[in-house]
């Protein structure tokens, strides 16, 4: 499906990863429909995007309450017309500690941004991608999902129900025009620690980190391109490619490699 002259949905629009995808896809021609909890940050996307010369409506949203949600597609479609595709690119990480150490609260404020909001995205927007002449879906898991990340536990698991639900939401959709794409970016240049409210360990940032990471403008655009390419599957990054298929050869072994990656991080 061509984004130019479709509505699209983005949640986790005010910044970071959000935003970069919100901006290339008004590059290409699609309104957009920016959904995020911060005004002040929908505000500044806004403005980056119709300085381009995009068409871009916000709306202040959490997408963990489901009246909230089941609330949105009619505003949306009052303001930009039929939604064409919805994008859950909203995520947070969980604080950077080991399981033992998670608190209840902050595993459940994970599940719930991470795996519920797109599931209630989904069940709110599906009746109105099934009436369009064709549509998609994008949800945004990651490469917790396949490949174990110590002290982030509880999010690769939350990551990973996105991936199986995208994936049986897709098989359920085969005989649609609606198309189902599931993204696992690995490391990307982005601020979701600060945008989950967590701090990460002294003395980590993109700058010191020794994992290569990828442009945010480069992920945004390989999603796109994968909405365009009806695409059921993409990594993003070249850390994401390699521990995908490591995870297939020797699961264990890629764990391994991850964990003498992180450890130094856990103290």
């Amino acid at each position: 499906m061509k984004v130019h002259g479709k509505v699209v949905v983005v949640t986790g629009a005010g910044n970071g990863m959000g935003r970069e995808i919100t901006l290339e896809l008004v590059r290409r021609g699609a309104k957009v429909a920016a959904v995020d909890l911060r005004e002040d940050f929908l505000a500044e996307t806004k403005k980056a995007a119709t300085a381009l010369g995009g068409i871009v409506e916000t709306f202040v949203v959490d997408v963990t309450d489901s009246t909230k949600v089941a609330a949105l597609p009619g505003q949306v479609i009052k303001k930009l017309g039929s939604v064409d595709a919805i994008m859950n690119n909203a995520g947070i990480i969980q604080p950077f500690v080991k399981i033992n150490e998670l608190s209840y609260e902050d595993a459940a404020r994970v599940m719930n941004v991470n795996f519920t909001g797109p599931l209630h995205m989904v069940k709110s927007f599906l009746p109105e991608l099934l009436k369009r002449p064709e549509a998609h879906i994008l949800n945004v898991s990651a490469m917790g999902a396949y490949a174990p990340v110590p002290g982030q536990s509880v999010y690769g698991a939350s990551k990973a129900a996105v991936k199986l639900f995208t994936e049986g939401l897709r098989s359920e959709l085969l005989d649609t025009k609606v198309g189902v794409t599931v993204i696992f970016p690995g490391a990307i240049e982005t601020n979701i620690a600060a945008n989950s409210g967590m701090t990460l360990p002294a003395g980590t940032s993109a700058e010191t980190s020794k994992i290569k990471m990828t442009p945010a403008p480069l992920a945004a655009k390989t999603m796109v391109d994968a909405i365009e390419n009806n695409k059921p599957r993409v990594c993003i990054g070249q850390d994401a490619k390699l521990m995908d298929f490591l995870t297939r050869l020797n699961p264990v072994f890629a764990a391994g490699v991850i964990y003498k990656q992180m450890k130094s991080l856990l103290g």
